[in-house]
C-alpha cells in the first residue's frame, strides 16, 4: 500500500519529473472516478437488461441526486485537499491539520442533511426531475433506497480527495474501487437471482458505498501521515470552513450545473419528445444511457485534473511558477489525446455502445445514434474546460475557477437547451451541446493563456531578484 511520509511527499512534489508525477497521481485518481461512476453505470447496465427501457429512464430521472452528492463531496473534498496542499507548500502544518478536521465534520453533517431532504421530498423531486407516469414507480423505488447511502457516498468520495492529498493515491483508489466491485458482484445477485429488480440495484449500491466509507474511516483514523490528527483539529472552525468552500466551490458548482442541465434536459425532452415521432420515454431513456457513458469519458478528464491538484497547489504555494505551468501543459496535452480517442468512439460506434445497456426497438436506437453523434460532436475539445477550472482552483483563484466551472453548463448550455427547441423541436436539444462545448473551450483557453503570462512575469521577477542578491 503506497503511503508517503510528509517530508518525502513534499520533496517529491517539488522535485520529481512532472510527467511521472502527473502519472503517479492521475492514474489512481482516474480509476477512483471511473469506479465511482461505475455505481451508476453498472446499475444502468443490469437494470437495462433486467427491467428494460423504463428502468433506464428511471435511473436517468434519479441521476440528478447522484450528481448533487458528488457536488457536495467535491465541495468539501477538493476544497480541503487544495487548502491542505497550499498550506503544506507554505510550511503551515497547523493550518493543514485544522483544514482536515473541519472538512471531516462538514462531510458528516452535509451527508446526513442531504439524505433527510431527499427522503422528505422524494416524490416532488422525481416529478421535478422529469419523471413520466410510466417511469415514476421505478424511480421512486430506486431513489427511496439509495437515499440511505447519501451520507456514505459523500463521505467516501470527499475523504478520498484528502487521502490522495496526504500522499496515498493508491489507497484513495482502493477506497472507491472496493465499493464499486462489491456493487458489481451484488447487482446480478439481487436483480436476477433474488428477483429484486430496481430495489436490488439500489441495495447493492448502498452496500458498496458502505464498504468505501468504512475504508476511508480506517485511513483517516489510523494511517493519516502528513499531520497528526488530534481532537483539537476535529473541532470545526468557520474560517477554515470558508477557505474549504472557497476552493471547493468551482468543482461543486460544475456538478450542480450538471444537475440543473440534467433536470432541464429531462423536462425539455419530456415536452418536445411528446411532440415528436419518438414520444417522451425514448428520449429520456436514451439520454440517461448516454449521460452514463459520458461519465466514463469525464472520469479521465476530471481524474487527470485532480491528479494534478497536489502538484499544482504545492508548487504554486512554494512560488515555483515554471513547474506549475509545465504541469498544466502536460496535463492539457494528455486530456486532448484522450478526448480525440473518445470522439472517434462516439462517432463510429454509437449503436454498439448503446446496446450494452439493454435492448430497444429501432426508434430507440435511431434516436440514440443521432443524439450521440450530434450532442457529443465537440468531445475532442471537452477536456480543456474542466482541466482549466480545476487549475484555477488549485492555485487558489476560486472566482475564476467558479466562472470556468459554470461556463459550459449554466452560461451557455442551459439557455441553448431552452431556446433551440422552440425553433427546431427535439433536434434543438442535440445541437445545443456542441455549440456550448465550443464556447466554453474558447473561454477557458483565453483565461489560462492570460494566467500563464502572469506567472511567467512573476517567475522572471523572482529570478531577477535572486540574481541581484
Amino acid at each position: 500500500m503506497a503511503t508517503i511520509s510528509g517530508e518525502a511527499r513534499q520533496n517529491m512534489l517539488a522535485k520529481e519529473e512532472v510527467g511521472k508525477l502527473i502519472f503517479k497521481f492521475a492514474v489512481p485518481s482516474i480509476i477512483s472516478f471511473l469506479v465511482s461512476g461505475l455505481y451508476n453505470i453498472v446499475d444502468q447496465i443490469f437494470i437495462g437488461q433486467g427491467v428494460g427501457m423504463l428502468g433506464n429512464e428511471a435511473t436517468n430521472i434519479a441521476f440528478p441526486i447522484s450528481i448533487m452528492c458528488t457536488a457536495m463531496a467535491l465541495l468539501l473534498g477538493i476544497g480541503s485537499a487544495a487548502n491542505f496542499n497550499l498550506s503544506l507548500g507554505a510550511g503551515d502544518k497547523e493550518k493543514a491539520g485544522h483544514i482536515v478536521g473541519t472538512s471531516i465534520i462538514a462531510m458528516i453533517i452535509g451527508g446526513f442533511s442531504l439524505s433527510v431532504i431527499v427522503m422528505l421530498f422524494l416524490k416532488p423531486l422525481m416529478h421535478a426531475f422529469g419523471a413520466t407516469a410510466d417511469a415514476l414507480p421505478f424511480a421512486l423505488t430506486y431513489t427511496k433506497i439509495t437515499a440511505f447511502g447519501i451520507p456514505l457516498v459523500i463521505f467516501s468520495t470527499a475523504a478520498s480527495q484528502l487521502i490522495r492529498a496526504d500522499g496515498s493515491p493508491t489507497f484513495s483508489m482502493i477506497c472507491q474501487m472496493s465499493g464499486a466491485i462489491l456493487n458489481t458482484i451484488l447487482d446480478p445477485i439481487f436483480i436476477f437471482g433474488l428477483d429484486m429488480n430496481m430495489a436490488g440495484a439500489a441495495l447493492a449500491t448502498v452496500l458498496g458505498q458502505l464498504l468505501s466509507a468504512l475504508l476511508a474511516i480506517y485511513y483517516l483514523t489510523m494511517r493519516f501521515r502528513t499531520v497528526s490528527l488530534n481532537a483539537d483539529y476535529m473541532r470545526p472552525r468557520l474560517p477554515y470552513l470558508k477557505a474549504i468552500v472557497s476552493l471547493g466551490a468551482a468543482p461543486c458548482f460544475n456538478q450542480l450545473a450538471m444537475a440543473v442541465v440534467q433536470i432541464t434536459m429531462n423536462n425539455t425532452l419530456r415536452y418536445y419528445g411528446a411532440l415528436s415521432m419518438y414520444g417522451s420515454d425514448i428520449p429520456l431513456a436514451c439520454v440517461g444511457v448516454i449521460s452514463k457513458v459520458n461519465i466514463i469519458y469525464m472520469a479521465f478528464m476530471i481524474g487527470i485534473a485532480q491528479g494534478c491538484q497536489p502538484i499544482t497547489s504545492f508548487n504554486y504555494g512554494a512560488k515555483n511558477y515554471e513547474r506549475v505551468k509545465n504541469t498544466y501543459k502536460k496535463a492539457a496535452k494528455a486530456v486532448t489525446i484522450i478526448s480525440i480517442i473518445a470522439f472517434c468512439c462516439f462517432q463510429l460506434f454509437p449503436r454498439q455502445i448503446i446496446s450494452i445497456f439493454g435492448p430497444g426497438d429501432e426508434a430507440y436506437f435511431h434516436f440514440a445514434e443521432r443524439y450521440f453523434r450530434i450532442y457529443m460532436m465537440m468531445t475532442f475539445i471537452n477536456g480543456i474546460q474542466p482541466m482549466t477550472s480545476n487549475f484555477f482552483t488549485s492555485i487558489g483563484k476560486a472566482k475564476i475557477g467558479i466562472t470556468m466551472s459554470l461556463t459550459r453548463q449554466v452560461i451557455f448550455l442551459i439557455p441553448l437547451i431552452l431556446l433551440f427547441p422552440v425553433f427546431w423541436g427535439i433536434d434543438g436539444v442535440m445541437y445545443a451541446g456542441p455549440i456550448a462545448d465550443s464556447a466554453a473551450a474558447i473561454l477557458a483557453i483565453y483565461f489560462v493563456s492570460r494566467e500563464m503570462r502572469v506567472m511567467s512575469k512573476q517567475q522572471e521577477a523572482m529570478d531577477l531578484g535572486c540574481l541581484s542578491k
